[in-house]
């Protein structure tokens, strides 16, 4: 099961989804991640390497993960560009596979890489452009930047957020995480992310704490300096609540449905899960001012680059989040993106 970040949630909801019965999904798996190894899951055959599927390790992961799909799969799709610095060799052994790469976001910008890391990021990222059958962008921005960078078109396909709103729970479950954290309905703010600096969790945080606003922030905080600096400064805040990463669709279906608004403050990547999670529950989205963020909310949220930005929207009145529904009813929902996804394949 999905539990760490986006292209797990993506998988797992094309195998909820699929539609043509052709399609049959081997998805491979850190062993790592999970103490229960499981052979099949939702339909789909599971294979498992020994190394994290992140970080340093996911080079050596992706490349032995793609030399092994090779003699199970018809057609590969492969989710982020850290194992493509392999393709020139890849398609030297196998030049007829079909390949289909997501190129995630632009993992050569994040703050969190030295220079030696964003160089080989962007080496990788042009050997996945260069090489793949089909190139699959998940925002508009970076469909954009294939063209404007390499010359070469890609297939939008974005992510959904439906899976979200699926599992309501009952009155009382509500009542009972609303008292767990002591929250009133409609009387917070939410935000929820990895903690990292390209995500502005210190401009968000230094803004509500010149507020009366009571602010729910979800992530890993303990993970890196960074988070565990804001941490220490933030967590004797009254208004703000500051909780670990929460897993559990039910708290955060309660969590998210009586918030008065969303606060984003991705900088970084393409259509971010979280944000398209969000606009289903119909709230005001405050999003930090990129076009990846522009175009997933096409123009219709509230945006801010500052502090003084936020702060100032943190004191509007009369934000409305209903546009935020309708383009998320349009345009995210998973049977949508699985068709696509087939169709590609």
């Amino acid at each position: 099961p999905a539990n760490y970040g986006g292209f797990e949630s993506l998988v797992e909801n094309l195998i909820d989804n699929y539609s043509d019965e052709r399609v049959q999904y081997t998805v491979f798996c850190s062993s790592t991640a999970y103490s229960t190894q499981l052979k099949t899951y939702k339909n789909a055959t599971l294979k498992y390497l020994p190394l994290r599927a992140n970080g340093f390790q996911s080079i050596p992961y992706d490349i032995i993960s793609l030399l092994w799909a090779t003699y199970v799969s018809d057609v590969i799709l492969i989710l982020g560009v850290s194992g493509s610095c392999f393709l020139p060799i890849y398609r030297l052994l196998f030049p007829s596979k079909c390949l289909l790469i997501n190129i995630d976001g632009l993992e050569y910008r994040r703050n969190k890489w030295g220079s030696l890391a964003k160089r080989f990021l962007k080496f990788s990222e042009r050997m996945a452009v260069k090489y793949a059958d089909k190139i699959i962008a998940d925002n508009k921005g970076i469909q954009d930047y294939i063209l404007e960078e390499y010359g070469r078109q890609s297939e939008l396909v974005a992510y959904g957020g439906d899976h979200a709103i699926q599992e309501q729970p009952s009155k009382e479950e509500e009542k009972q995480v609303l008292a767990k954290y002591n929250l009133k309905s409609n009387d917070y703010a939410i935000s929820v992310c990895r903690i990292e600096p390209e995500n502005n969790c210190h401009i968000i945080l230094k803004s509500f704490a010149q507020t009366k606003m009571q602010m729910v922030f979800i992530g890993n905080w303990n993970r890196n300096k960074y988070g565990r600096a804001l941490k220490n400064k933030y967590q004797d805040y009254s208004n703000i609540l500051l909780l670990d990463p929460i897993y559990d669709i039910q708290t955060l279906y309660v969590l998210r449905a009586n918030t008065s608004l969303y606060v984003h403050g991705h900088s970084a990547g393409g259509t971010n899960p979280s944000l398209v999670e969000a606009m289903f529950f119909g709230c005001p989205i405050l999003c930090y001012d990129v076009v990846y963020n522009r175009a997933s909310t096409q123009e219709k949220a509230y945006y801010w680059k500052s502090e003084e930005d936020l702060v100032n929207l943190l004191q509007s009145d009369g934000l409305d989040g209903t546009m935020m529904k309708k383009i998320a009813e349009s345009e995210y929902t998973w049977r949508k993106i699985t068709s696509s996804y087939e169709a590609l394949y």
